[in-house]
């Protein structure tokens, strides 16, 4: 009789070991930059000893490497996951498009989310090609499914796109432009109000260019406030 053969799941204790290395990991690069950052101060946080640090990761780059690319694919699997709660039958277009970038913006404005974006900012120079990476696993993921939701309202008459990708990138920066004026870069947490009027205004400006019939259903906001000229966080 022939023996069958199992991949085993790794034990629980390294699963636990790796998240608590990589949120060390965030917390101290984030603090100290990447120069500075040491692996022993990271394995103090997370409670490890420096060894495993190393048994886990091998060295500091693959390290911060990983803590990049793993902390994208998480906020964008988030966020895609909301995007596909997204109704393509037209039904109260503007409040779902509303409610949709309320659970965007609700990711993009964590504590990780804002993290990953200043580290980003702060080593792209350092790491070129792991902004790239990042990139492609998390903002560009995020474009695309979006796209890809607008395109099925659009075939179904609900919105008029000439095209779907061009409409993405607009309503994302409409509807998160105003965060990092709003949370001064992630670092103050942003008012439920002032984070209503942003959505609200964003989703009205998107409906008023793209939707089918005789205008948006969206409320008009008050007090808009002009903002300076800023990209949206990814």
């Amino acid at each position: 009789m022939t023996a069958t053969t199992t991949s085993a799941a790794p034990p629980r204790g390294r699963i636990d070991k790796r998240a608590a290395i990589l949120g060390a990991a965030l917390r101290t690069f984030v603090q100290d930059g990447y120069g500075l950052a040491r692996v022993e101060r990271i394995a103090e946080l997370a409670g490890v000893a420096k060894p495993t640090v190393y048994n886990h990761f091998g060295d500091k780059e693959t390290l911060f490497r990983a803590v990049i690319l793993d902390g994208a694919q998480r906020t964008s699997d988030q966020i895609v996951a909301a995007l596909e709660t997204l109704p393509d039958d037209g039904a109260d277009l503007a409040g779902a498009l509303a409610r949709v970038a309320q659970k965007v913006i609700d990711c993009q404005l964590g504590e990780e989310g804002w993290s990953l974006q200043r580290l980003m900012y702060a080593e792209a120079a350092r790491f070129p090609d792991l902004f790239d990476d990042a990139l492609r696993r998390g903002g560009v993921r995020v474009h695309n499914a979006l796209a890809g939701r607008l395109a099925r309202l659009s075939n179904r008459g609900h919105l008029h796109l000439a095209d779907p990708d061009v409409a993405a990138g607009h309503l994302l920066a409409l509807v998160s432009g105003d965060l990092p004026v709003l949370s001064a870069l992630g670092t103050r947490k942003v008012a439920p109000d002032d984070l209503r009027r942003a959505i609200a205004a964003g989703v009205d400006t998107f409906m008023r260019a793209f939707a089918s019939g005789p205008g948006p259903s969206a409320q008009p906001v008050a007090g808009r406030r002009t903002r300076p000229a800023t990209g949206p966080p990814r």
